[in-house]
C-alpha cells in the first residue's frame, strides 16, 4: 500500500492508537478501514463479484457491507487495485477483451459504478497506480491480436487518472491509454515513492510542494522532477525471456504524462517469479520466486538512473508457492502468501541495508490458498489475505513491535467463490494518521 502523502524518512514514525482514533471515538464511528475482495463468481452472478468489508478498529473482524456483494460487468477478473487518496477502486478483469471497471468508494464503503476503459492489450496480470494517484499502470500479457495459441510481446497500458471531476469524467475516471510494450511474459508491476532531501529547492512553479515536509506533487505539474526529489521509477518482472532467466525490467517515469523511459541493465529475477513490492522509503524492492521459495531483494542504488544492485544477504526463504508479497505502510515488516503451504511468512525489514529477517512465529496459517495479501493503511495493524480455494478472507493482527501475526477473531471471514485479489483503503479522514510512512 501506498499513501498519497509522503513525509519520506530513514525512520517512519508511529503515532500512538489512541491519538490516531480521537476521531472515531467522539463520532462513534468504529470502522477503521473497508477490506474489498474480487472473486470469480458468486450465487446468483454470471460475472465476477466484488465483496466489501468493514474493518472494526479494535478488534480487525470483518462485516459486510450493505449491498455486498457488488456485480461487475467483468470476467475472468485478474486483480484490483485502490487509489492511493482511498477514494476509487479499479476492478481489472477479461482476456481477450479485457476492461478495468471503475467503481466511487462512498463514505459509508459502498462501491458506485463508473466507467469501463478497455486495455490496450490481452490477459491483464498486474497492476500498479504511482503515488501521487496520477497514473494506472495495467500490465498485461500479450498484445492485441495474440493469444496463448500465438504469443507475441506484453505491454503496459498507461491510464492517466482524472484528478477533479472535469465535464463529464468525474475524479478517478480514467484518460485514454498509452501503451508500451514490454517483455515476453509481464506478470509482475511496481512504482516506487520519490523521496526527497530534508531540505529540497522547490522551482517556484511547482504547486502543491510544502517544504521541508516534501508533501508529494498532487497533479503532474511539471515536465521534470523538482529539484530535492528523486526520480518515480516502475520496475516490471519478466517471467520469460529468450534465451536468458527472468529479470526485472525498470523505466524512469515522467511526472508530467506518466510515460516510461526503459533504465539501463536489468537483473535476473530468480526462476518462476510471481510478484513484486517496493518499499516505502523507495530505497528497496522485492521479487518472490514462487518455484524456488525464495525472495530476491534489490537496493536501488542510483537515486537518479534507478539501477537495482541484488542485496548481498538476498535470497530468502519463504513458505511453499509463494504468490504475492507487500510491505506495511510503516515500512518496516514485509509479508508474503504462501499458496500452497496456506501460510503468511513475515519479515522484519532493515531499513540500512534492505536485508530482511524472519519474524518470530512468522508462518501465520490462512485458509487454503491464499492469493493476495493487503494491510489496511489507517492502522497498519491488520492484514488480510484473498483464499482462493475455499472462498473466505483471512485476518491477522500485527505487532509493531514485532511484525508477529495472530489470527482476528471470527476469521476466517466468507466471500463469494474463488476470490482473486484483496485490497483496502482507509476509512476518510479517521486515518489521520495512525501510521506515517
Amino acid at each position: 500500500m501506498k499513501f498519497n502523502t509522503i513525509n519520506r524518512t530513514a525512520k517512519a514514525a508511529a503515532v500512538s492508537l489512541a491519538l490516531g482514533l480521537g476521531t472515531i471515538a467522539c463520532s462513534r464511528d468504529y470502522t477503521a478501514a473497508y477490506v474489498y475482495s474480487v472473486s470469480n463468481t458468486s450465487s446468483g452472478s454470471t460475472g465476477a463479484v466484488v465483496n466489501a468489508y468493514a474493518v472494526d478498529y479494535q478488534s480487525g473482524v470483518l462485516t459486510q457491507i450493505s449491498g455486498s456483494p457488488f456485480t461487475t460487468n467483468l470476467m475472468n477478473p485478474s486483480t484490483l487495485i485502490a487509489a492511493p487518496n482511498g477514494k476509487t477502486l479499479y476492478v481489472i478483469g477479461g482476456s481477450d477483451n479485457a476492461n478495468v471497471e471503475v467503481y466511487t468508494i462512498g463514505s459509508d464503503g459502498k462501491l458506485y459504478g463508473q466507467t469501463t476503459p478497455t486495455i490496450t492489450g490481452t490477459y491483464p496480470t498486474a497492476a500498479a497506480i504511482d503515488p501521487t494517484g496520477s497514473y494506472l499502470y495495467v500490465l498485461y500479457t500479450y498484445e492485441n491480436g495474440y493469444t496463448p495459441v500465438s504469443p507475441g510481446p506484453g505491454g503496459i497500458s498507461i491510464f492517466p487518472i482524472n484528478q477533479s471531476a472535469n465535464g463529464s469524467a468525474a475524479a478517478g475516471t480514467l484518460g485514454t491509454p498509452v501503451n508500451v510494450n514490454v517483455g515476453n511474459n509481464p506478470i509482475g508491476i511496481a512504482v516506487s515513492a520519490p523521496t526527497c532531501t530534508a531540505t529540497p529547492a522547490i522551482p517556484s512553479s511547482v504547486s502543491g510542494i510544502t517544504s521541508p515536509n516534501c508533501v508529494i506533487l498532487s497533479t503532474a505539474a511539471t515536465t521534470a522532477t523538482p529539484n530535492g526529489f528523486t526520480n518515480t521509477f516502475v520496475y516490471v518482472v519478466d517471467a520469460e525471456v529468450a534465451a536468458a532467466k527472468p529479470q526485472v525490467l525498470g523505466y524512469v517515469m515522467s511526472p508530467k504524462d506518466g510515460s516510461l523511459t526503459p533504465i539501463s541493465g536489468t537483473v535476473a529475477a530468480g526462476v518462476s517469479p510471481s510478484a513484486i513490492a517496493i518499499d516505502p522509503t523507495g530505497k528497496y524492492v522485492y521479487v518472490t520466486d514462487k518455484q524456488q521459495n525464495e525472495i530476491f531483494g534489490y537496493q536501488i542504488a542510483n537515486v537518479t538512473t534507478g539501477a537495482l544492485t541484488p542485496l548481498v544477504s538476498s535470497p530468502y526463504a519463504t513458505g511453499g508457492y509463494p504468490v504475492a508479497i507487500t510491505i506495511e505502510p510503516r515500512g518496516k515488516y514485509v509479508y508474503v502468501a504462501n499458496y500452497n503451504s496456506s501460510t503468511v511468512s513475515s519479515y522484519s525489514l532493515n531499513l540500512a541495508n534492505g536485508s530482511l529477517g524472519a519474524s518470530a512465529g512468522s508462518g501465520f496459517s490462512t485458509n487454503t490458498g491464499p492469493t493476495c495479501v493487503t494491510v489496511e493503511p489507517a492502522l497498519g495493524i491488520y492484514l488480510y489475505t484473498s483464499n482462493y480455494l475455499d472462498g473466505s478472507i483471512s485476518g491477522g493482527q500485527l505487532s509493531p513491535d514485532t511484525g508477529v501475526l495472530t489470527t482476528v477473531a471470527n476469521s476466517p471471514f466468507p466471500s463469494a467463490s474463488q476470490p482473486i485479489c484483496v485490497a483496502s483503503v482507509p476509512n476518510g479522514l479517521h486515518s489521520v494518521q495512525a501510521v506515517a510512512p
